[in-house]
């Protein structure tokens, strides 16, 4: 008998992949591809929804990987995308796959945004198995492209802390690309950045204070424990008013984590802390008048 060796090397195999290499390997047949285990995102791009959720690879990162798929060689992922990759998922739900083109050759497509900018060579890395412009480079880019201010120190806090710099570092882009588009806003960016910020709802909550003209909240602030001899971190706080505030995310809802919530916030109220516990149905005029009336 002869023995037919397959080839396997199929980048983003299984899944997000070029069809015609997947099928030029052995892997699948242009039938299978047509079924119902594959979807088709982009031309000659596929995904398999089902290897997607066995890898625990959400909607948004299985939209960037087949981005990826599609302009390789060509270009690299950027902006929300290439945050997601790097471990900073700071984007808004539904948000298209932004690739920085390094040559031409592909076509703006629903679900994929097109930059042309120019990038040099240490801005751009490895990331989740695919190449994206780099932490920092990210975090320039979204700076300027993001529809808000707000949303620009959103994702500036979280790959500086995801990348491990300081946000101020995006000024050494800024300075290369003096002309770049939205490079103005560089700087206010900055300076209300923090890269300790422990999710974007709370970088928003931070800002909604700062910008109501409250004084600017220390970030993770610690708090000793001298009975159970450990530190207690609260995400926002006024220590000379001994006011904390906390964001309560999905997380917050899992059973053995409200007993270790319930703990620690006994803790710090018999400490002498007010504590305000917020989540995604507090709007911020509520956040920022409740905080106001602690402060007085």
């Amino acid at each position: 008998m002869v023995s037919v060796e397959v080839r396997t090397e199929v980048s983003g195999w299984p899944v997000a992949f070029r069809g015609s290499a997947a099928v030029a390997a052995g892997l699948v047949t242009p039938g299978m591809l047509r079924g119902p285990r594959f979807r088709r995102v982009f031309p000659d791009v596929y995904v398999c929804p089902g290897a997607a959720r066995t890898a625990r690879i959400g909607d948004a990162e299985l939209r960037a990987r087949a981005a990826y798929a599609l302009v390789e060689g060509r270009g690299v992922l950027a902006g929300y995308a290439a945050a997601l990759l790097h471990g900073a998922d700071c984007g808004p739900l539904g948000a298209p796959a932004d690739v920085t083109l390094l040559r031409g050759g592909v076509r703006p497509r629903p679900g994929l945004v097109l930059h042309r900018d120019r990038l040099g060579d240490d801005e751009v890395g490895e990331a989740g198995g695919t190449l994206a412009t780099t932490a920092r480079r990210t975090a320039f880019d979204l700076v300027r492209w993001a529809p808000t201010l707000v949303e620009a120190v959103v994702a500036l806090d979280a790959l500086a802390n995801v990348g491990g710099f300081l946000p101020e570092e995006i000024l050494k882009p800024a300075r290369r690309y003096p002309r770049a588009r939205g490079g103005g806003r560089v700087p206010d960016a900055v300076d209300l950045a923090d890269r300790r910020a422990g999710s974007p709802p709370e970088t928003r909550m931070r800002l909604a204070l700062i910008r109501a003209g409250l004084p600017r909240p220390e970030v993770q602030w610690v708090v000793q424990d001298p009975v159970a001899r450990r530190a207690l971190w609260v995400d926002l706080a006024y220590p000379d008013r001994r006011v904390g505030l906390e964001y309560e995310g999905a997380d917050h809802t899992r059973p053995d984590q409200v007993l270790r919530d319930t703990a620690r916030f006994t803790t710090l109220v018999a400490a002498g802390w007010r504590m305000f516990r917020f989540t995604r149905l507090d709007d911020p005029e509520r956040v920022v008048a409740l905080v106001r009336a602690a402060l007085r």
